[in-house]
């Protein structure tokens, strides 16, 4: 039986973007199933004693450029680091990846390509062309999606919703993955830690 993991994001952190390719690797050579949800952040932040990145202390926002140009050169990914568009309103991209998600068509590439607009290609998305661009890159049709799928009221509830359950879980910050036993990952830092946990089906499974 294959074990679900919740994958609680937000297409504004670099962290989710940086981790997304290889949490898709992990998934695939262990069989999960990736239950994504798409949450909003500011509230976890304001609920669990976090705070957004203007707010931090100057040793902490050094701190995290260290760590971002560090895990740039480790993935290897492209990352721009202090983006034109950032944060930017990412709810029609989150609609979006809700809708597909209900209509079972989520690649896993799908998460890395979004990502890549604030974080990579210096493009926003609040414009729906950028967002419209970057489901195509993955194999997905915005407008066909959204034609057969529910209303922009019925994907907010259920963003609302996964903001919730992430807190529920104890979630404080993204990326964050959850096994069936409860057991959190923070971070893409920790994915090597969630595929050895994988490995070990009785912590998978509590």
């Amino acid at each position: 039986m294959p074990v679900t993991v919740d994958y609680y994001m937000t297409l504004n952190s670099p962290w989710t973007y940086l981790g997304s390719a290889l949490f898709a690797e992990i998934a695939g050579r262990n069989g999960v199933t990736v239950n994504i949800k798409p949450s909003k952040f500011g509230p976890i932040f304001e609920q669990t004693g976090g705070l957004p990145l203007p707010k931090r202390s100057p040793q902490r926002r050094a701190y995290r450029m260290m760590d971002l140009k560090r895990w740039r050169e480790v993935r290897g990914i492209p990352l721009t680091l202090e983006p034109k568009y950032f944060p930017c309103d990412d709810l029609a991209a989150a609609r979006l990846i809700i809708a597909a998600k209900l209509q079972a068509r989520m690649p896993s590439g799908c998460r890395s390509n979004w990502g890549a607009r604030c974080g990579e290609r210096e493009e926003t998305l609040a414009d729906p062309a950028a967002v419209a661009s970057a489901a195509r890159r993955a194999g997905l049709d915005a407008t066909e999606l959204r034609a057969g799928g529910p209303s922009d009221a019925e994907l907010d509830v259920l963003h609302d919703r996964f903001t919730q359950e992430a807190l529920a879980a104890g979630v404080f910050g993204a990326p964050s993955f959850v096994l069936p036993s409860g057991e959190i990952f923070l971070g893409q830092d920790r994915l090597e830690l969630l595929e050895r946990a994988l490995r070990k089906p009785e912590q998978a499974y509590g």
